[in-house]
């Protein structure tokens, strides 16, 4: 397929699932099992359009490397094994390592503690040209430290900056750092991969199941499932605050990884393509230069 057509198709399998004015955002209105316009799980059509966004993804941040003005920034956030990892290693396997980061979130170390909570992401942007992909980010302070806001205490704020419009005052700021990232050419798009509590439960079961799969099992994300319904209301509010038009949110299906992997592509594709990138435009010296230099090596064929 021609890029133009992979990107009209991708329009159609993101568009659905992007949140750019929060306020009338409800997380009941999207069903963790939806695959969208393919009825009758159609894993295989799914399959040959993740194929050609991929290709088509590989052209796109080639260009994106050329044109070395703007940078994408990818953030994943979900509850465990919604499938943030396959999503990343699937979706950005075409792309070239060197145009692409990828950074981990996980407990702060004691450096981090010593800083703001926004200091260890703005160490990790993407440079000029670069895709980087956040797995977990700064919207932790959202979802897992709102749920369990004891661990305010390991972060030394000031007694008086806690209290109970902390969590509105930080959506804020998180909302006017990501416009200043879009100022700058920093763009920015966030994923919220939505699983089913019965989804969940049957991919931990798998991780028990299967002696591969072991370690990937954590004692602590079975007690994080007691809090189902605290980090959907955190998630909820965390969407609302902070989804806009130069920052927006997807909030992707997520109980079919293969549904899900191809509206993640559908998404960049989408968002790259808007921006227009052009191959740097060579001056009459450069053109001069490359027949110069084709002539040479065709004499000494």
């Amino acid at each position: 397929m021609k890029l133009d057509d992979i990107v009209t198709e991708a329009r159609g399998f993101a568009a659905p699932y992007r949140v750019t004015k929060g306020r009338q955002f409800r997380l009941d209105d999207i069903d963790p099992a939806d695959v969208g316009a393919l009825e009758g799980e159609d894993k295989p059509a799914a399959q040959e359009a993740l194929a050609n966004g991929i290709a088509a993804l590989a052209e796109l941040q080639e260009r994106l490397y050329a044109d070395n003005r703007w940078s994408l920034l990818i953030i994943f956030q979900a509850l465990d094994a919604a499938g943030k990892d396959s999503a990343i290693k699937h979706v950005m396997s075409g792309v070239n390592p060197q145009g692409c980061r990828v950074t981990g979130f996980k407990v702060p170390s004691a450096e981090e503690l010593d800083h703001d909570y926004l200091w260890r992401a703005v160490k990790e942007l993407p440079e000029r040209g670069q895709i980087g992909i956040f797995n977990r980010s700064y919207y932790e302070e959202l979802l897992v430290v709102r749920v369990h806001p004891a661990l305010l205490e390991r972060q030394r704020i000031p007694a008086t900056l806690v209290h109970k419009r902390i969590w509105k005052e930080r959506a804020e700021d998180i909302r006017h750092f990501e416009r200043y990232l879009a100022h700058n050419g920093v763009i920015v798009r966030k994923f919220f991969l939505l699983v089913s509590r019965k989804e969940q439960r049957r991919r931990f079961l798998e991780r028990l199941d299967k002696p591969e799969k072991h370690w990937k099992f954590n004692p602590g994300d079975l007690r994080e499932r007691d809090y189902w319904k605290d980090y959907m209301r955190a998630y909820e509010d965390a969407v609302r605050r902070t989804a806009s038009r130069h920052a927006p949110w997807y909030v992707v299906p997520a109980d079919h990884k293969w549904f899900t992997r191809l509206v993640v592509a559908a998404a960049i594709i989408e968002t790259l393509d808007a921006l227009d990138l052009r191959y740097p435009p060579l001056d009459s010296a450069q053109k001069r230069e490359i027949e110069r230099a084709r002539r040479e090596l065709a004499a000494k064929k």
